[in-house]
Parts: C-alpha cells; structure tokens; sequence
C-alpha cells in the first residue's frame, strides 16, 4: 500500500510544476484524494458489496468534486491534475500514465448494458473541458485538445480537437510521453478554409475576375456582382469585417 502511494505522488511530481512537497501534494491534490477513494470502492464492487462502493464513491465525489464510477477500470501512473468537474462513467477504461484535466467526461450515449464508455490506451492526455462519448477507444499517445468533444475513434499518436472532434494523426510519434503539450492543436477548419480560398484565387486569375478591394463582393470584368466570400486569414489573423463580427 505504502509503495502505492509513494508512486501516486510521484506521478504528481512528474506532471505538475506546481507541486512543491510531498505533504502538500497528499493534503491538497483533489485528483489524488479521488484516485485513493476509487481504488477503495472498487475493491469492495469487485467483491458484490456494490452499495458500500457507491457511497464510497459518492463521498469522494463531494469531496473533491470529481466523479469515478467504481466499476472503472484505471492503470497505473493515473493522474487527474485540477480535477473539478471530471466525469468518469462506468465501463470506462483507462491505461497506464493517462492525464486528465479538470472538466473532462468519459460518458457513455446508450441505455443499454454492457460496454458504454470510452477506452483511453497508455499514455493519453485528456484537455480541459474535453468530452468523449460512448464505447470508442482513444489510441496509446494520442492527445485530446480543450473542448473537444470526441466521438469516433482515434488511432494511436493522434490530436483530436473540435466539435465534433476531427482526428489528425501526427507524421511521427511524440518523442516522450505523456504528451502534456496540449496547448499545440492544429486548426483543421482553418486550414481548410484557407486551401480552398488559395484555389479560389488561382480560379479567378484564370478566368479574370477581380476583387474589390474595399469590400469581399466579387466582381467580372464587367463590373456585375457575383458574389460574397471572405479573404484568408493574414499570419494566422482573420480580418473581422468580412465576417460581420
């Protein structure tokens, strides 16, 4: 028990800068306080004393504001950083060194029985706000970004971000792991716009048509109007007038 908890606090060392000594981190980590009450409860689920493992459960969840169903299935090297807010459901299952932030749901879409939640493989890294939903598993490495509500599988070493969660797989592995780097998220929507505003453009020199300068509305040669469309983004900043804003 004692090696147990010597390695939770470890892993808490690990993953967040802000930890200064051992006695704060066992006094006032919400995550780790929900992480050593989960573990009670699911002993006593997995031995029928199902009521006594959900008032377990439920006191931890007042407590400190996360939830864990103890019927879940958690590796080790587990860690809940903030915490508040945290949702994980009852057939959820969760692999070694897996980070989750504060306001993250594992929950489940069906009524009926059986797997409903989502699998989480090693070394995945949850963002702030993000929710994953239903029986789909989440590949070894990969990293959900803030928000994202992910409801497809991803493959391993991937980023999901958006709503409904788009996958990108990454060209090659992150080189360490867990991959706590979730403030780097590409922006699949933009990118898109943006490629498709480039060939826009190529098909307008083809055919001669100008721009007003002063105003998105497209012209011929002529001078009829032809439509509406906003310019591209200018280093990554789109320009506000075009979009009414």
């Amino acid at each position: 028990m004692f090696r147990t908890i010597r390695n939770d606090v470890q892993v808490v060392f690990d993953r967040d800068p802000a930890a200064h000594s051992t006695l704060e981190v066992l006094l006032t980590y919400p995550g780790l306080h929900a992480l050593w009450g989960y573990r009670m409860a699911h002993w006593f689920w997995n031995h029928h004393m199902l009521l006594i493992g959900r008032l377990i459960s439920h006191f931890v969840r007042n407590a400190t504001g996360i939830e864990i169903h103890p019927a879940a299935v958690i590796g080790d090297g587990f860690f809940i950083d903030h915490g508040m807010g945290v949702v994980i459901g009852e057939t959820a299952e969760i692999g070694r060194n897996v980070t989750l932030y504060h306001g993250v749901t594992l929950g489940g879409v069906s009524l009926e029985k059986g797997k409903r939640h989502p699998t989480l493989e090693d070394d995945v890294v949850v963002g702030a706000g993000a929710k994953i939903l239903g029986a789909i598993t989440v590949g070894k490495g990969s990293r959900i970004g803030a928000n994202a509500v992910v409801v497809k599988p991803a493959p391993p070493d991937s980023v999901v971000v958006g709503v409904p969660g788009q996958v990108v797989m990454r060209s090659l592995p992150h080189e360490t792991a867990p991959d706590l780097h979730h403030d780097r998220l590409p922006d699949t929507i933009s990118a898109s716009i943006t490629y498709i505003l480039e060939r826009l453009e190529k098909v307008e020199s083809n055919l001669h048509i100008h721009v007003n300068e002063h105003t998105p509305i497209y012209r011929d040669d002529k001078g009829l109007e032809l439509f509406l469309t906003p310019h591209g983004p200018d280093h990554g900043v789109w320009r506000g007038e075009d979009f009414m804003i």
